[in-house]
């Protein structure tokens, strides 16, 4: 789930795709193209979206997205039903994840709602995997933004503008809870965000949905190099992938993980990890 940006902070969506780089010490490897598919047979099946953080007790595999995207969600499904996994982490507030799992119920597959969070929900459900949520605002996530305000002494105005920012992804992660109580306790399905917009879909063949994700990944990527994020952004970014991490190696204690995030996170996310 995409966590929602102030429009006077970011000239994109916190959640825009990035093209990650690769540095030669990081401890995160490309995934196992074999282990995945032939990926000269099905470009979607992109291992340079996939990072498998290898560890004796149980590996981490992050699977980058461009939400909504239909090459971002047949990366999902496949990578989730290859690696059959113990848990599927979605980037997602704990309280919200439940609405991802009503979706994944839809007998239609991928879900009609929901983008890859709800497919890689429901390759859980078939894998009988346990789907958990890793992003804000959790608790953690609260304690570790004010150590993070106070550390870098921020000044009062950015303190307000994250605040503001915190509090409207709260208030988004409590409508997809409710959402999901209505659909728990009845056959309604209520779409809570509405879908991102692509130049493709699923009728379009594999080689020209994966050649649009990526030109939305370069496009994304100019875009982060050219602004450097306001600093509220920043904070609340940065604390967002330092949770997700922690929470990504504690999961570890119950076997392997396959996590959803965004492509903009994808690299920091997997670094923090080791």
């Amino acid at each position: 789930m995409s966590l929602p940006a102030d429009s006077s902070e970011s000239p994109d969506s916190l959640e825009s795709p990035a093209e990650p780089s690769r540095s030669a010490d990081s401890a995160a490897e490309p995934a196992d193209s074999a282990e995945l598919a032939d990926t000269s047979a099905d470009p979607r099946l992109n291992d340079e979206y996939v990072r498998t953080v290898a560890h004796p007790e149980a590996d981490v595999t992050l699977v980058g997205v461009v939400h909504d995207h239909p090459a971002s969600v047949h990366r999902v499904r496949t990578v989730v039903n290859k690696r059959d996994p113990e848990v599927v982490a979605l980037e997602a507030p704990p309280v919200a994840t439940p609405l991802y799992e009503a979706y994944a119920r839809d007998s239609r597959s991928p879900p009609a709602f929901g983008g890859e969070m709800s497919a890689a929900a429901q390759s859980a459900r078939e894998a009988d995997a346990e789907v958990v949520g890793i992003d804000a605002p959790t608790a953690e996530f609260f304690a570790r933004l004010a150590r993070n305000c106070w550390s870098e002494r921020t000044s009062l105005g950015t303190l307000r503008r994250v605040a503001s920012g915190v509090a409207s992804v709260t208030r988004h992660a409590l409508t997809c809870r409710l959402a999901a109580e209505v659909a728990d306790r009845t056959s309604l399905r209520v779409e809570v965000d509405d879908p991102v917009d692509h130049d493709c879909s699923r009728s379009d063949s594999p080689a020209e949905q994966a050649r649009d994700e990526r030109t939305q990944a370069r496009r994304s990527q100019s875009l982060l190099r050219a602004f450097d994020p306001p600093e509220p952004v920043r904070l609340r970014d940065d604390t967002r992938e330092e949770c997700m991490a922690k929470k990504l190696e504690a999961l570890r204690s119950k076997g392997e993980t396959v996590a959803v995030v965004g492509l903009d996170h994808l690299d920091a996310v997997a670094e923090q990890i080791e």
